[in-house]
């Protein structure tokens, strides 16, 4: 893969040509709390590329130290992710494993003089946390003895005081000017059955605390992570530090992936799913990675644009549309071509004898040579795409209408002759004529037939439903949000249309789950996964924006 605008790769490899390290080891630390997103794809791919690239190690470790939102489900479910991106670890890791060794580093910080039973609650000590603007104040049980503390904090491990009654701080400094160092918790009391740990613990490390400890453990050397962790990397280091370990990992921060009309929040989107909105994490509307697998996203399209959009310390914004390109780039490599009628309107072609049935031969993939063609039977009925059809056509219109000539794709011209309508006024059916010496080829006459549409014969076809997709927000840059509104007032009530019982060409019966077409003049479409006989649009056949 071309890095493009990568400055974390040019920091390792100026780090391996100086020999500040010998080899280097990444990480991907995901909290197993909800699915992973488009936004993980970018620290997935820093992390694991940056190994690759140079002959590092990756691992896979999930940060499970909160018991009350993580679960075995998100595990199972990141796996799963990784591995559909082509992404093998060289480890898995358990934060949670750690478990002894943070409590062990705890007591140390204590026999040091470096950290605090306290008793203050979560509110008093917000209070004494001070502002931005003016110091905290020391908490009145910071000044207790090595031994009361050590003793109360064996008590807490214990299970002797309830939820929340006293805290592990770290004693650094309640005047820093970064409210991260003002004797931050380390750990707190949660009586809370762990999914790997069970209920040997009623204490957990809180991730400032765990996180630095784990980067040691595993001798990673670059500990790559998003923007938002700039303001902890003082205390990343002074856990480091103060526990004296001698390889010492180093915190290096990059801007989020954000995307136009998407939310990456996992308590919103987790929101969504239990509210109903959508019909669970995959679905095609979320971006989630499990999302955009079931919407149709390749592994390759996902990197490519994580690629694309670039990696920096800078905050911006990338186009959605980014994205659909980069997997339109591909799909039009690779998709086979489909025929599907999504608004079937019939066409009788009054001089076809009744009885006579025929193949026309059709590309598979004109930009594929190897993927050959296919047989499509042509018969006296045939349904095309209503859009195609018009009783009263604007200027330069080049799709059938009355008294008018188009190409049926890869078969005969045909000419409107007439229009039946039923009792309601709807079209039944249009009655038309074909030049059957046009077959696959041009005129005798020489005259010129601008319009080319696509069909399916009434006597050979599958149905099937389709479902095309709107983007599930209707605000461009979903931080930007009025204080008076909320997500929920841009939720686009439109973001999805079934059609069902779509005309298919017969050959998409043998369509498996998660199969990707080109269905021809509409899109590029994949086989649900979820339901039976359904196509989920992926994207449309242009670019919106030039790129």
């Amino acid at each position: 893969m071309e890095n493009i605008n990568n400055f974390l790769f040019d920091i390792i490899e100026s780090d391996l040509e100086k020999g500040v390290v010998d080899k280097i080891y990444t990480r991907f630390p995901p909290e197993p709390n909800g699915y992973l997103h488009i936004g993980s794809a970018k620290a997935i791919y820093i992390n694991y590329t940056a190994a690759k690239k140079f002959g590092g190690t990756f691992n896979l470790r999930f940060d499970d130290t909160n018991p009350e939102k993580e679960d075995e489900e998100y595990v199972n479910s990141i796996i799963q992710d990784l591995k559909w991106l082509g992404v093998e670890p060289d480890n898995i890791f358990y934060g949670s494993d750690y478990f002894d060794k943070c409590y062990e580093y705890a007591v140390l910080l204590i026999k040091k003089g470096l950290a605090y039973v306290c008793d203050l609650s979560q509110e008093e000590m917000r209070q004494y946390r001070g502002t931005l603007t003016e110091p905290g104040k020391e908490s009145p049980y910071r000044n207790r003895s090595i031994e009361e503390n050590l003793n109360l904090f064996e008590r807490m491990r214990k299970g002797e005081f309830p939820d929340g009654f006293r805290t592990l701080r770290a004693k650094i400094d309640m005047s820093s000017p970064n409210l991260n160092m003002r004797d931050p918790a380390i750990y707190r009391i949660l009586h809370r059955s762990h999914h790997r740990q069970g209920d040997k613990w009623c204490i957990y490390p809180l991730y400032d605390f765990a996180h630095p400890i784990q980067d040691a453990l595993e001798g990673i050397t670059h500990s790559m992570c998003s923007i938002e962790f700039e303001n902890h990397r003082p205390l990343y280091d002074w856990v480091i530090e103060n526990i004296g370990f001698e390889k010492q990992p180093h915190q290096y921060e990059f801007a989020r992936l954000n995307v136009t009309y998407t939310v990456m929040s996992k308590r919103y989107l987790r929101a969504l799913v239990e509210k109903k909105v959508v019909d669970g994490w995959d679905d095609p509307r979320m971006p989630t990675l499990c999302g955009l697998r079931r919407r149709g996203f390749t592994p390759t399209s996902i990197f490519s644009f994580v690629e694309k959009a670039g990696v920096s310390k800078t905050y911006s914004i990338v186009d959605y549309a980014l994205l659909e390109h980069c997997l339109r780039e591909e799909l039009n490599q690779t998709a086979l071509r489909k025929v599907a009628i999504l608004d079937p309107l019939k066409v009788v072609i009054e001089n076809y004898p009744d009885d006579k049935e025929e193949y026309f031969e059709l590309t598979n993939n004109p930009n594929d040579p190897d993927a050959g063609t296919r047989k499509v039977l042509f018969t006296k009925e045939v349904f095309i795409d209503a859009s195609d059809f018009s009783l009263n056509p604007p200027p330069k219109y080049y799709r059938l209408k009355p008294g008018g000539e188009v190409r049926l794709m890869g078969a005969y011209i045909i000419k409107c002759k007439d229009v039946v309508f039923d009792n309601k006024g709807n079209i039944e059916k249009i009655i038309c004529t074909a030049d059957l010496e046009s077959g696959n080829r041009n005129p005798i006459d020489g005259r010129k037939i601008k319009g080319t549409i696509h069909w399916v014969s009434a006597k050979d076809y599958v149905t099937a439903d389709i479902r095309i997709y709107d983007k599930l927000f209707t605000i461009e840059n979903v931080s930007s949000i009025p204080e008076d509104k909320s997500l929920d007032d841009y939720l686009n009530p439109n973001s999805v249309t079934v059609k069902k019982n779509c005309i298919l060409e017969k050959s998409l019966a043998d369509a498996k789950s998660g199969d990707k077409f080109q269905f021809v003049r509409v899109g590029y479409f994949c086989k649900d996964t979820k339901y039976e006989n359904t196509y989920n649009q992926i994207v449309e056949l242009k670019d919106s924006k030039p790129f």
